[in-house]
């Protein structure tokens, strides 16, 4: 009888083409269209900023700034011929206007004009790369200085003083190599791992209330087959997509992702931490659909409150805005979310290349969740079963 539920369920599932696109290529395609859209936030060779540059000075100072401009990695500088009144029509980001006698008079500044939607940081990351090239500009000014001095008077060439960052610090990612660096199919796939899985809350939905419409799970129920055998025929098969649907986006993220540009996937070192969290999440979405298919009265309030929820549990948990960007306030709500648990555990495991001891935590907290939701369902269901009885 049990087999006969598994092989019911896997039936149902698979005759249902809208939950299956739902379930396997929709997040693929994201994983895919995110991975690419974010591939040159973590591409350090990739200019973060546009900028023009009006030369009216015309002298050997003006020269030196546009050469030390265009030489800098992080800003992509073009010159500017004429005069233009908004740099917003001009679709970049920032106009920097040299006025006549700049660097030969002391009290002619650049001028900048920013685009009306740069946030702050980066008008604050802007002013520091011109303030880097104007300070090294003027520190090799100086040592020419002295060293001129020296020879004249005798004395050993001063050492030089460069303001760069490299000279200054050396910078990498805590627990990576030091050659290694985070990618942006490392971030993406975590995200839409996490919420492909709980999107079982629809076609399940639609499955349960089905069943209980046309009572095949009141004659179960008179089969003397209990409430964890009946919600156990439910379960295994889900677990069994879910895993399906977890080894397939991994596998977009490794091969697919690639193909069209962008990083590589790299899953780390421990394949059962990735399994055992893989089974802990699902276990979390699936006791969150049954609970959910139990408690609505018709396949569209499930479907209707399913999606809902799916999409306010991944908002607030970090898959369609990443935490370190919310403020305060909201990474501390995220961590209500049973999305923002997988989402840490996956990072934890893809980009910071942790294992077991790392995700512990984690597992712990969504096997708990799922539990609960199962024993809710279970509570709420033998409720519903006596009315009808």
């Amino acid at each position: 009888m049990f087999k006969a539920m598994l092989i019911k369920e896997f039936q149902l599932v698979s005759r249902d083409k809208h939950a299956l696109a739902a379930l396997f290529i929709m997040p693929c395609v994201f994983i895919l269209i995110m991975s690419l859209a974010l591939k040159d936030v973590f591409n350090e060779q990739k200019a973060m900023m546009s900028l023009l540059v009006l030369d009216q000075a015309n002298n050997s100072h003006s020269v030196q700034l546009l050469s030390d401009l265009e030489k800098n990695s992080v800003i992509n500088t073009e010159r500017l011929q004429q005069v233009e009144a908004n740099v917003d029509r001009l679709g970049k980001q920032f106009l920097l206007t040299i006025p006549e006698g700049y660097g030969e008079q002391s009290d002619v500044i650049l001028q900048a004009q920013v685009a009306a939607d740069v946030t702050q940081n980066m008008l604050l990351l802007f002013n520091a790369q011109i303030m880097q090239i104007v300070v090294q500009k003027k520190l090799i000014d100086v040592n020419t200085q002295l060293s001129d001095v020296a020879l004249k008077i005798g004395m050993p060439t001063p050492e030089v003083i460069e303001f760069s960052q490299h000279k200054i610090i050396n910078s990498h990612y805590s627990l990576l190599a030091d050659n290694q660096k985070p990618t942006s199919t490392q971030q993406s796939v975590p995200s839409w791992i996490v919420f492909g899985l709980f999107f079982v809350i629809i076609p399940m939905s639609t499955i349960f209330i089905n069943e209980r419409k046309q009572n095949t799970l009141m004659r179960l129920s008179a089969m003397n087959i209990t409430i964890p055998v009946l919600f156990a025929g439910k379960i295994i098969p889900y677990l069994f997509i879910n895993q399906l649907q977890v080894w397939l986006m991994i596998a977009v993220g490794v091969f697919v992702v690639p193909y069209f540009g962008a990083d590589a996937l790299t899953i780390g070192d421990s394949l059962l931490a990735l399994i055992a969290l893989s089974f802990s999440l699902s276990l979390a979405a699936i006791g969150l659909s049954i609970l959910i298919a139990t408690s609505v009265d018709s396949i569209e309030q499930g479907t209707t409150i399913g999606g809902i929820l799916n999409i306010l549990l991944g908002a607030i948990g970090g898959i369609m805005v990443p935490k370190f960007v919310m403020p305060a306030f909201m990474q501390d709500l995220a961590n209500i979310s049973p999305m923002s648990w997988g989402l840490e555990g996956y990072l934890e495991l893809f980009l910071r290349q942790g294992g077991f001891a790392e995700i512990i935590n984690e597992m712990v907290a969504l096997t708990s969740f799922g539990v609960i939701t199962l024993i809710i369902a279970a509570i709420i269901f033998k409720i519903k079963m006596r009315k009808i009885a």
